[in-house]
């Protein structure tokens, strides 16, 4: 691992951000509920709903909270990018704001780093953790998804499209990423692989939102999750 910068965190959560005011007051505060030593940089992209005015009283003089604003809306890939750039922890964790992830399973997440087994974690909804019941196409297309990027990486993941990634610093400044929305999970997935870095899978809990909630991923996310899944399978 490398020697961490004098007065550096251990661990960088990076929250990208876009039209969550109702939801990332509570979120940043489950997230400094965590007992780790961890600076929080959240990345708001392009933010029309008054996230942004909100976000401006939530930034810490100390800088554990960190505030980076796109000024545009560019996609989940590209705020991610724009925050591990600024990230400085040796472990990088990726939170989505909206409360379907729940801050209480980082520790189970960052375990297997913690011990020197893994380079990267991803916490899966579908290894027995408790979550809510909902939206049964969702759930088939993940699976045809994460079917499809397992036959081009030779793993045997059981959730590609989760949220939580958990990287080593160290990956992250050897993978050149591309992609600006969705696409994000199966590029750094393809490229972990292809890489021979260590995975890990642990189970998480999910409280999955419905339409009127919120939730933004839609069927045209599919189509071009299919797309980058051989792209990337392809072309890492």
């Amino acid at each position: 691992m490398t020697t961490r910068a004098a007065g550096a965190p251990w661990l960088s959560v990076v929250i990208p951000v876009y039209n969550e005011r109702a939801t990332i007051e509570t979120l940043l505060k489950r997230v400094h509920a965590v007992a780790v030593d961890k600076e929080i940089i959240v990345v708001d992209d392009g933010s029309t709903d008054g996230t942004r005015d909100l976000l401006a009283g939530l930034q810490t003089p100390d800088g554990q909270v960190r505030v980076l604003l796109q000024d545009d809306n560019r996609g989940k890939g590209a705020a991610l990018r724009r925050g591990f750039e600024a990230a400085r922890g040796e472990v990088v964790l990726v939170q989505d704001a909206d409360l379907e992830y729940d801050p209480a399973d980082y520790p189970q997440l960052l375990a297997p780093i913690e011990r020197g087994e893994a380079d990267v974690v991803f916490g899966s909804r579908f290894l027995g953790g408790p979550h809510r019941v909902l939206l049964f196409w969702h759930y088939v297309g993940n699976r045809v998804l994460t079917t499809l990027s397992n036959v081009f990486t030779n793993l045997n993941l059981s959730d590609v499209w989760t949220c939580y990634n958990v990287f080593r610093t160290e990956v992250l400044a050897q993978v050149r990423l591309r992609e600006d929305r969705f696409g994000f999970e199966v590029e750094i997935t393809s490229k972990v692989a292809r890489a021979g870095w260590r995975i890990y899978e642990v189970p998480i809990s999910y409280h999955g939102r419905t339409y009127a909630e919120g939730k933004k991923i839609t069927w045209k996310d599919g189509v071009r999750g299919v797309w980058c899944t051989v792209r990337y399978g392809l072309f890492a």
